[in-house]
């Protein structure tokens, strides 16, 4: 289908995948389908949160006397993926209470630290992939009218714990297997220049509406920020995903004057460090930087004890929590912000004014620069 299509420059078609959250929501379903019907099925399919149709091939089936297992084969389209070939598995059983819990089994992995989006203890199956799989088993449970049908799911990836060792699960503290992942549902093959060729289209497209501020977010958690905090439109904003420096460069190149950057403290504190590309492949040292600002405010002993909290963090979140406990956010992140500033300004060799709003956990926001409230009136009187 033509969703499940990604055309590059080149005009190659590449087709999308799908993660494995829509592994795991799928195969749940047809595990449930198949307790309650007393009938194997081969296929089934759902809605993936992006819009198109995931319609998947059921293998393995197998059955106790009060739970059904089947798998799919996890399909990552033409976009490289280590879990591309893996069997994910969906076990579901009824249960008396009414409650639907889900659980992580072989080759799924759980949670060791702080700050990571499921709490300590967990299985690394995320928030998203989570609600597909409850929306999906709620759906089969209402069409044979058992509304408060209480379920024992259990999302299992045989091979996920040697998959792991691939990924960044280990550093983050993610131990025995992969993550269950996924927020559009969609696996979309694109490279570096296809990606920044897309940011130059969108910017020329904003400077040819006659915008006179480019509104600029790294990814699709800022444009929901920026909804959900200041009723922004989302289509206002480019986003530019890692390339920071290549987005201001090509705003100046494009003749933008003044930026405003909306993201999350986990990309925006790379920059104030001085990285212009905010993948992890290019470098990390979010505790770094931040705690080499901590130290332009802390003389005393106990300063020590604090860098040492914080390069223990795995995620920025945490981070957060451990400079607010030590009464130093006020001086922290306005300085964190300040520093972002300067070194947009500077890729743009001083010819844009860059503003910076930066959010945290649960999209609130943590600090901005003085005139971000200017800029981003601009977008609300449009």
């Amino acid at each position: 289908m033509p969703d499940s299509i990604f055309i590059d420059k080149n005009g190659n078609k590449l087709r999308c995948g799908y993660t494995t959250g829509s592994c795991a929501a799928v195969t749940a379903k047809a595990a449930l389908m198949m307790l309650l019907s007393g009938e194997d099925i081969y296929n089934a399919s759902i809605i993936t949160p992006k819009g198109p149709v995931y319609n998947a091939e059921i293998i393995d089936i197998e059955r106790c006397d009060s739970s059904v297992s089947c798998a799919v084969v996890k399909d990552g389209g033409d976009d490289p993926d280590i879990t591309s070939g893996s069997k994910v598995y969906a076990s579901v059983a009824l249960a008396e209470e009414s409650e639907i819990v889900i659980r992580g089994g072989k080759g799924v992995g759980v949670v060791t630290k702080p700050g990571l989006d499921q709490p300590i203890g967990e299985a690394a199956i995320n928030s998203v992939p989570r609600k597909m799989i409850r929306e999906n088993l709620e759906e089969v449970l209402g069409q044979y009218g058992r509304h408060n049908q209480g379920l024992e799911v259990t999302i299992s990836v045989p091979d996920g714990e040697k998959l792991a060792e691939k990924t960044f699960n280990p550093k983050l503290g993610i131990v025995g297997g992969i993550s269950i992942l996924g927020t559009t549902g969609i696996v979309e093959p694109m490279s570096d220049q296809a990606i920044l060729d897309t940011v130059r289209t969108e910017i020329r497209v904003k400077k040819a509406e006659g915008k006179e501020i480019l509104l600029v977010a790294p990814g699709n958690y800022g444009l929901t920020f920026l909804k959900q905090e200041y009723g922004i439109d989302e289509n206002d904003a480019v986003l530019c995903s890692n390339f920071v420096n290549d987005t201001v460069k090509i705003a100046c190149e494009e003749g933008f004057s003044r930026i405003l950057f909306v993201g999350h403290i986990g990309k925006l504190v790379k920059v104030a460090g001085g990285i212009g590309n905010t993948h992890s492949m290019y470098g990390d040292h979010r505790m770094e930087i931040l705690s080499g600002i901590v130290d332009e405010f802390t003389q005393d002993l106990n300063s020590n004890n604090l860098r040492s909290k914080l390069m223990e963090c795995v995620m920025t979140d945490e981070a957060v929590r451990i400079i607010n406990e030590a009464d130093l956010g006020e001086k922290v992140f306005p300085r964190m912000a300040t520093k972002i500033k300067e070194v947009m300004e500077t890729f743009s060799e001083g010819k844009i004014i860059t503003e910076i709003i930066v959010f945290s956990n649960e999209y609130t926001e943590l600090v901005s620069t003085p005139d971000a409230y200017a800029f981003l009136d601009y977008f609300r009187h449009e």
